[in-house]
């Protein structure tokens, strides 16, 4: 498959993905782009055993992590986003602010891995399938995986709303 079509079939895949990680459209456009770049100056390293979309994601994810080591943006729980996103994220259009806000920093509680699934399948839409492949997983892990990740903020938010008095949710 030429670079080209490979572009035109996966780049909003992987603009969803990086954006779901970094927060920000205009650093997703940054990193999509770059992200095909380097997948053609590399090519010849995909060997063709695994779906392109995983192997794109993978170079996306590794792209972005240089990003934030360039820009001393920090991970895992201080991920700072140096220019707000001016998209609001879906939840917000459906919830209260305070439970958005609440629900954001539980997330940022979470391990890495399912903070990730979490915000690819809530902020960026993706299909279970499409986050599988994303991990080189199948559908049901990233299934399992964001079901777990929703358990931990419910049961965070339950555990909040007892100690502040204002029952169960």
């Amino acid at each position: 498959m030429e670079i080209e079509v490979i572009y035109r079939k996966y780049f909003h895949e992987v603009f969803l993905y990086i954006r779901t990680l970094s927060g920000n459209e205009s650093i997703a456009e940054e990193i999509a782009q770059e992200t095909f770049v380097r997948a053609l100056r590399n090519i010849e390293k995909f060997d063709g055993r695994e779906d392109i979309r995983a192997w794109l994601f993978t170079v996306a994810r590794n792209a972005y992590f240089r990003y934030c080591r360039r820009n001393r943006i920090y991970m895992d729980g201080e991920l700072l986003h140096s220019v707000p996103d001016p998209s609001p994220p879906v939840l917000e259009r459906l919830m209260e602010e305070e439970t958005v806000q609440c629900i954001e920093e539980s997330v940022e509680l979470l391990p890495r891995l399912y903070k990730e699934v979490f915000r690819l399948r809530i902020y960026g839409g993706l299909p279970f399938e499409k986050i599988g492949d994303a991990y080189g997983k199948s559908a049901g892990w990233a299934r399992v995986t964001y079901h777990r990740a929703k358990q931990m903020i419910q049961k965070k938010m339950r555990r909040e709303a007892r100690e502040s008095g204002e029952g169960e949710l």
